[in-house]
């Protein structure tokens, strides 16, 4: 399976090329950065027995390296474009990066049952996180009054991160729709109570030293009830985009959240 990797500077670009490199199914093609600085990635140091050439234009790679399946992990400002390219060109995307608007995912799922292309944007590819999400959405029609604390690395661009959307998201199908705190409620300073979805609360927290965590918090009266996950090392995503990689050939529309081909 010919994959191509975009933004594999980034660190968990870095991590997918040695992913696609361990899997005996899977052929590293070529690799994208819009400003690089090498023209084959075994100029870099760790990656100095590939052979493997570095694109700055998307379509430049997908024309000539024709790869089955595009891996992103950029930025929120270029992936919706790059999601865009690589399906319009008939190949599968698999994407990482996070920040997509609602309309956004129904543009490119729409293009791709167009182009009859499977394709999967998921704001988290670790296992563990999408069984938290689904416990919680599981936990959210008995316990409606709920708060998310997702706390992620200091170069993280965008906030709330797309696993604490993505819950929000699931837990309102579940949740009976209400508005948590007391009604008189006032912020002394604001943002304290942190961004509001569905009546639920979501608080970022944005540290050096972390990865990717999330609690969600659960309270009714005289009890509550915490799902916590942790991503210590980002090797801990990496099964999760090897499977996405193989499953999306079995699709021919987008899919949204990794859940949905466990």
């Amino acid at each position: 399976m010919k994959v191509a990797v975009s933004g594999f500077k980034g660190k968990m670009g870095h991590e997918v090329v040695k992913t696609v490199l361990r899997e005996k199914d899977m052929e590293l093609v070529a690799v994208l950065d819009k400003k690089p600085d090498e023209k084959n990635i075994n100029e870099l140091v760790e990656f100095n027995q590939l052979d493997v050439p570095v694109y700055r234009e998307l379509t430049d790679l997908i024309k000539e390296k024709k790869p089955e399946c595009v891996v992103d992990f950029t930025e929120p400002s270029v992936a919706y474009s790059h999601a865009k390219t690589i399906i319009e060109a008939g190949v599968r995307a698999v994407i990482g990066t996070t920040g997509f608007k609602p309309e956004q995912i129904e543009e490119l799922s729409a293009l791709s049952s167009q182009k009859k292309i499977g394709s999967l944007i998921a704001p988290n590819f670790a296992v563990g996180a999408v069984l938290m999400m689904q416990f919680a959405e599981k936990a959210a029609k008995y316990f409606p009054n709920v708060e998310i604390i997702e706390l992620h690395h200091d170069n993280k661009l965008d906030a709330p991160s797309g696993t604490a959307i993505k819950t929000a998201e699931m837990m309102a199908k579940a949740r009976e729709a209400i508005n948590q705190g007391a009604k008189e409620e006032q912020e002394t300073i604001q943002g304290a109570r942190g961004a509001e979805y569905e009546g639920m609360r979501i608080h970022s927290v944005r540290l050096p030293g972390l990865v990717a965590h999330q609690e969600v918090i659960f309270g009714a009266e005289g009890q509550g009830l915490t799902l916590r996950h942790d991503s210590y090392d980002r090797l801990s995503f990496m099964s999760g985009v090897a499977l996405a990689i193989r499953e999306t050939a079995n699709y021919e529309t987008l899919v949204y959240g990794l859940e949905n081909i466990l």
